[in-house]
């Protein structure tokens, strides 16, 4: 197990305190404290967008027959993990996990085995800006078959890219990988329902590493001519999968989710 770095806030392990974990440091639970300050219902918010992520999983396994899943900026392993998801309907899923943050790697290694023992999991140390690094890794080739549908999960991580690191350059990159018939499942954080001082103070506190955008400005970073959105469209999470009505809001959210289908036109 690395050592942990007790002065440097973490943004998995952020998102871990607000989840309810306790691998973090003081630093993790006082940038997480600080947050929460200007944004009391930020627990609701990462609580929803978790249980977004299991129910898109769940569809993706149990409604589109997917088998194969890419998971981009994992972090802390919190169960249900998206292998614990796919394997109870398809006892051969398999997963690739990937995430720069080697602590919630060591985690990953330790903790995210295969719950049936058709199913594989494989763990990628990369970071989604060298999107390069990930898909030409030994790791993804003898997981995935990547002539058949993969699911590909940014979730909680694209307001981590700045526009000046060309996060529409990246999602290219990544989506021209996938196979026809193949998926995507990203969410995004948003300031539209908060007013620009607060969200302003947010990004601050963020360390300068978290970018609000729209929800236009997320679904143009997926713009292309062989994804189509899944209805309902870009929506507060809460919205998405469940038949259930809720008692949050969307200014409890403050969280955008998409799901595409990439559709490929042969030539």
């Amino acid at each position: 197990m690395p050592e942990l770095d007790a002065t440097t806030p973490s943004p998995a392990r952020r998102y871990d305190v607000w989840l309810g974990g306790n691998e973090t440091s003081a630093a993790d639970r006082e940038s997480a404290g600080e947050i929460a300050g200007e944004m009391p219902t930020i627990t609701v918010a990462v609580r929803e967008n978790r249980a977004f992520l299991v129910r898109g999983v769940d569809w993706l396994a149990r409604e589109q027959g997917v088998r194969q899943f890419l998971d981009i900026g994992t972090g802390m392993p919190a169960a249900p993990n998206v292998h614990d998801v796919a394997q109870e309907v398809h006892p051969d899923a398999r997963v690739v996990y990937v995430d720069n943050d080697k602590h919630v790697l060591a985690h990953a290694r330790a903790l995210l085995t295969p719950v049936t023992p058709e199913g594989r999991n494989s763990y990628i140390d990369a970071d989604v800006r060298r999107p390069g690094d990930i898909l030409g890794s030994d790791e993804l080739s003898d997981t995935l078959d990547m002539s058949k549908p993969v699911a590909l999960l940014l979730v909680a991580l694209l307001h981590f890219l700045g526009d000046n690191e060309d996060p529409r350059g990246i999602i290219n990159t990544l989506v021209d990988a996938l196979p026809d018939g193949s998926w995507i499942i990203a969410t995004h954080g948003t300031a539209e329902y908060m007013p620009p001082e607060k969200a302003q103070k947010l990004e601050e506190l963020g360390t300068g590493t978290f970018h609000f955008r729209s929800g236009a400005q997320f679904a143009a970073l997926f713009q292309r001519e062989d994804v189509q959105l899944v209805p309902p469209g870009v929506q507060s999470v809460h919205r998405w999968w469940t038949e259930h009505p809720s008692d949050v809001t969307d200014e409890d959210i403050a969280w955008n989710g998409l799901a595409a289908r990439v559709v490929r036109k042969r030539a």
